[in-house]
């Protein structure tokens, strides 16, 4: 019953903090303006929701330490202090970011400082090994350069995790209902009895509460979207909260499994034809399900589906289960392209590169957008 108060107080917080944020953008002229073949929406849309969903985080957060009397010799105080922190790097690297446009060689120094600080905050530094499902542990006890490969291995995975979402946030609602899917994932593996720690359970469900809260706004039609700061705060934090529950990295994958394998064949593509693995475009899968006639809505439910079906399932799996599970969804994954290809060559056989979207796309008279 606590649980469904964190979750009750952090969604109320949300649903009440973003309209007030929504003003604020529009006061500051802090708006997504449809300039690009990337932007769906023909209208200005507010920026900063995710400075609402870490405010309803932040103040969950401050009141589950003030009244929920967590064990600090589980999860020490400068612990919840480094994720809090981090999270106001990343709202003050967004904000700067959605307002003035920063390139690329600034904008990445906000996720990278927000990871050092969880790293130096010490969250999951302690971790000697990863599990394997073919034998023994894969140890971490090393280190590189009189740095121990742990905290190599937790800034590379949360950073990995922050630019992930962040590549994710191209639907109304699909970073953010993934990212919630994630945290109630993180809750529910939480208290298996296995693992049973109501303190990242908690901070689970004051996560997704936040996301629920603001997800009113930002489903199609979103009236206003999270921008910087929140498409990097939700990885940053579901990035987080697995390794605090004892590099869970396995489950924050199979949650997160289509959005990663996505990144990682745009990347290649683009870096094959040498183009810059920075720069935006319409390849993605979410643009793709567009492209062959499904809605915003429609392809946003689909990638939800995938998520929950996934993530659901990795509570229950084991390290071998999980490594099954993380193959077949590699297949899916793999399925769901070749279905999407070829049901777009059929419906425009005029356009010879199925992958080649925006400013360098062939010309199709019968392409509607």
């Amino acid at each position: 019953m606590i649980y469904l108060f964190y979750f009750l107080i952090s969604f109320v917080l949300a649903a009440a903090i973003t309209p007030l944020v929504r003003k604020l953008a529009i006061h500051f002229k802090i708006i997504d303006i449809p300039k690009s073949p990337r932007k769906l929406h023909d209208q200005p849309i507010p920026l900063l929701g995710g400075v609402a969903v870490f405010l309803s985080f932040l103040i969950g957060v401050l009141l589950y330490l003030k009244f929920g009397g967590p064990n600090l010799q589980i999860i020490p105080i400068k612990f919840f202090a480094g994720f809090l922190f981090g999270g106001l790097v990343l709202m003050l690297g967004g904000i700067l970011d959605d307002k003035y446009n920063l390139p690329p060689k600034i904008d990445w120094l906000f996720p990278a400082l927000a990871s050092l600080i969880i790293v130096w905050s010490g969250i999951g530094v302690g971790i000697k090994f990863l599990s394997n499902p073919f034998g023994n542990p894969i140890s971490l006890d090393y280190s590189l350069f009189s740095i121990p490969l742990s905290a190599v291995f937790i800034w590379l995975w949360i950073m990995g995790m922050a630019f992930t979402t962040k590549i994710l946030d191209g639907l109304d609602g699909l970073c953010s209902g993934i990212g919630l899917i994630g945290g109630l994932t993180m809750f529910a593996l939480s208290l298996m009895p296995k693992l049973n720690q109501p303190e990242t359970a908690s901070l689970a469900i004051i996560f997704a509460g936040s996301l629920a809260g603001y997800l009113i706004y930002a489903f199609n039609p979103a009236s206003i979207f999270l921008g910087e700061s929140g498409s990097t705060f939700i990885g940053f934090s579901l990035g987080v909260l697995s390794v605090i529950l004892g590099a869970k990295i396995a489950t924050a994958l199979l949650v997160m499994g289509i959005p990663i394998l996505d990144l990682a064949w745009v990347i290649v593509r683009r870096m094959w034809y040498k183009n810059s693995p920075f720069r935006g475009d319409r390849r993605h899968l979410h643009f793709r399900l567009l492209d062959i006639g499904l809605s915003q809505r429609q392809a946003v439910l689909v990638l939800y589906g995938i998520s929950a079906i996934f993530g659901g399932t990795a509570v229950f799996l084991q390290s071998m289960g999980k490594l099954i599970a993380l193959i077949i969804l590699f297949f899916v994954m793999l399925a769901l392209a070749i279905t999407v290809v070829m049901i777009y060559k059929k419906q425009h056989p005029h356009v010879p590169d199925l992958f080649d979207y925006g400013e360098n796309r062939p010309v199709d008279e019968n392409y509607k957008k």
